[in-house]
Order: structure tokens, then sequence, then C-alpha cells
């Protein structure tokens, strides 16, 4: 077995592998990452120059190119040789084909909803591991018994690299632009999302957002290709090609199930769940867990029990009445645009910028108007400067530790009333960072060194939004 790329996801592969009693291959085009493996006695073996009629399968870390922008080298050898790359889903698809599955996509929104999915269940009783895109990677789950639940965070990059799908559940919250420069352009991203689909046992439920285009039209066809489809919204007026739909989350936050018209839960006690985006994400696990026979009493008390996930709208301090909030996991500009939305206007001490997004920020303008000054980080900075130029005044930073420092010095001194400094960077994080974890815990570390009075403070609290 071959495994190109010793990042998370694949080196929990590479000892799954040789566990299972496999001769296992590894590779990664970083030196350093190579010299690693080499010094934990793996077998590195230059896969571009490897004889792949040795090779029984190439698991291929989803994160690593392998067809757009260009045919990565070691993918068009082995695709040459009749092997295709698959990702570490695959495997435990092929390990598992009886476990129950419920696979979450989107572009924003599916690690909150796979872990509120994984929280419900595991209020409730079941056995439940979760992970994937997120998280634990899916080689590193325990085995579970006929009652417990698999709960998988699912990528564009995943689904095409996943051949052998099979899911109870399948949630697409929503499709906007992002990753285009990996498959070829808008229509190769929805086609990776709609993989989804096709993954569904007989008789499986597919739960689809209907607040955005691409998503709704998707629904619709699947509709017409006879799948138990239940649409989610949280944006009235309900209904979509004049179908009910199943679940929506209200501005009142309560919950509801269109169909009947019965209520589901409560949001306003959910505190994790803040904004109209969570409503629809909070829906999405209802309407799944609803589809597969859970006690809407169960759900309703697992929607007020979360406890979020850190590096999303987590405050970290509130230092002299100035509030610091992570939101790394923002790495695109609908992510930042729920984020500033939360404030009011000329409060936010706005720390963005990494890698370069399609698009860039130009979305964000109606927002610019909350921001009272922007910190500019990574490679992206010049690009984040020519749109705000005019706009919003901004710092060229460099790195995030000279971004915080000079946020808490001019947010201090300003002392203005609701102020935050806001870690929202509507940019991926591999510029400077290993993962937007990382960034996000280095925005926590250098935040915790800030000096001055800490008032009102608990660690991991969730930022409620204020609109």
């Amino acid at each position: 077995m071959a495994v190109m790329g010793l990042g998370r996801s694949g080196q929990a592969t590479a000892r799954a592998l040789r566990h299972g009693g496999a001769r296992v291959l590894v590779w990664d085009d970083a030196p350093a990452k190579r010299e690693e493996a080499t010094a934990q006695g793996w077998e590195v073996t230059d896969l571009t120059a490897l004889d792949w009629r040795d090779v029984a399968c190439l698991v291929w870390s989803p994160g690593i190119p392998h067809t757009y922008p260009a045919p990565h080298p070691v993918a068009k050898a082995a695709r040459a040789a009749g092997v295709a790359p698959v990702c570490d889903v695959e495997l435990l698809m092929q390990t598992r084909p009886s476990a129950r599955c419920i696979g979450v996509t989107g572009t924003n929104g599916k690690s909150t909803t796979t872990a509120l999915i994984a929280h419900i269940l595991a209020s409730a009783g079941f056995p439940v591991a979760a992970g994937g895109n997120l998280g634990l990677p899916v080689l590193a789950f325990p085995p579970l018994e006929d009652d417990g639940f698999y709960v998988i965070e699912l990528s564009s990059y995943q689904l095409e690299l996943t051949l052998s799908l099979a899911l109870d559940g399948g949630v697409l919250l929503n499709i906007t632009p992002d990753h285009l420069g990996r498959h070829g352009g808008m229509a190769g991203y929805v086609a990776a999302k709609s993989r989804l689909f096709d993954g569904l046992k007989p008789g499986g439920t597919a739960v689809v957002g209907a607040d955005d285009d691409a998503s709704s039209a998707l629904g619709a066809r699947l509709q017409e290709r006879g799948l138990n489809v239940i649409p989610i919204s949280a944006r009235p007026p309900f209904g979509v090609h004049g179908q009910p739909f199943g679940v929506h989350g209200t501005t009142e936050g309560l919950l509801v199930d269109e169909a009947s018209g019965a209520p589901v839960a409560d949001l306003v006690p959910a505190l994790a769940l803040p904004g109209r985006h969570n409503a629809q994400n909070a829906a999405a696990a209802a309407a799944t867990l609803r589809a597969l026979g859970l006690a809407p009493t169960l759900i309703a008390a697992g929607l007020q029990s979360f406890p979020g996930l850190a590096h999303r709208q987590e405050r970290i301090a509130v230092i002299d009445d100035v509030r610091y909030v992570n939101d790394s996991k923002a790495t695109n500009t609908e992510a930042a645009e729920k984020a500033l939305g939360c404030y009011d206007p000329q409060t936010v001490y706005w720390i963005a910028g990494g890698q370069a997004k399609e698009g860039g920020i130009t979305a964000l303008a109606p927002l610019f108007p909350r921001i009272r000054h922007a910190f500019l980080i990574g490679e992206a900075a010049p690009a984040l400067a020519r749109t705000l130029e005019g706009k919003v005044p901004f710092t060229l930073c460099g790195t995030l530790s000279v971004a915080v420092a000079q946020a808490h010095t001019m947010a201090v001194r300003e002392r203005r009333s609701g102020a935050v400094v806001l870690l929202s960077p509507a940019c991926a994080s591999w510029d400077q960072f290993d993962s937007f974890e990382h960034r996000g815990t280095v925005f926590r570390e250098l935040v915790t060194a800030l000096p001055g009075q800490r008032t009102g403070e608990r660690a991991g609290e969730k930022e409620i939004c204020a609109s």
C-alpha cells in the first residue's frame, strides 16, 4: 500500500495499514516530512519512480492537488498503471460496510454541523465517532457496535476520492464559490459536492440546504431522481419548487418541522449556535436525526447543550473591556461575513489575511462600516489593502503577532463601547501556519500573553451575535 502525504490523515492511514499487516510505502513532497518519517522507521519511497505493479492501493491525502490545476506526477503515474487514488474515507467504507454513517458537507458550517450531530447522538446515549475533514482522522475511529454512528465531515477533496461511500444520511448545507482551482471551476466543485448523494444507501435521507441557488437546484435534481430529500432553510419564505421544507430555523429562534407545523426546539437557549447560519446548521442536524428516528425531545436537549467548537466565534478573553474572538475557521469571505455581521458599526478591529481565496474580500463591502481598523497579515495582505483603500483604515502587519499587538494597543487606547479584536481571516492559513487550528491556537496564545485587566472571561466561551 502506498500513502501519499504525511499530514494528520496520512500518518493515521499509514499506522492503520501497518497495523492491518500491509507493507506501507510513504511519501511526501516536503523534505522535512520525509526526514521525519524516515527517523520514525517508515519505508519512505519516491512514488514518482515506483513500479506500480507492486502496489494494491494508493491512499491520497486530500489536501494535495491531484488533478487540477495540473495532474500531480504521482497521481498521473498511478492512474496510468490502473491504480486510482483514494482517500482514507474509502478505506473506512470498505472495512466497515455495515456501519451506520452520516456524511456532512458544504462550503461553510460542516464542522459545526458534524460536531452538533455527534453531540446530540452522544447525549442521547449512542456510541459515536466523529471526524474526517476536521478532528479525528477516520482511520483512527474506534470500532462501533451496531447501535453506533460514524459522523463524517467530508470536504469536496475527500468526496472525489471516495468511491464506495455508503451513508444512512447525507447533509449538504450550502455551496458558494471555493476551491475552484482544485476542481476546474464552479461546475467541478458542485459535481464534487453532489457525490455525497451518490453514496446514499437505499432508503437513506438527503438533507439539503435551500438558502443558496446551487444547493437549491441540486436538491430539486435529487427529488427528480426519486431520493428522499428534506430541504432545510433558515430564511423565510419557506418552500422550494412547491415542496415544503422538512425543518427550518427562524429569526425568532424556533426550529419548526414545516411539513407538520410542529416545533422541534427553541434555539434561544442554545448559546453556542448564534446567528441565522447556525439556525441552518441546527435545522440540518435536527432533520437528519428525525429521519433516523431520534425523538424530538432528545434532539432539542442536544441542541441546547451543545458547547460549540474551537476557532469558531470563540471568545478568548475580555481585556480592559475589549473582547478577543478567535474565528480562525473563517477561511473564506462567506464565513468572515457571518462573523463581521455580529458586531455594531465601528467596533471591529479586524485581523484578516493569509493565503488568498478566489474573489478576495470584495463581497464583504456591505460590512466595511462595522470595521474600525483592519490589521492585515500574510500573502494576501497587499491585495486586501487595495480592496480596503479609501473605505477602511488598515495597517499592513505581516504576521499575526504584530497584528494582535497593534490591534490591542489601538483598541485599548480608543476604548470604544463594544470593541472586539476579531481574528476572522477570510483566507486560508497555509502561508504561515500548518492549519487554521494552528493559526487559532497561536492567536489564543498571543491574547493570553497580553497585559491588562481581564473581566467576564470564560475560556472557550462562544461569542453571541448581536444581530
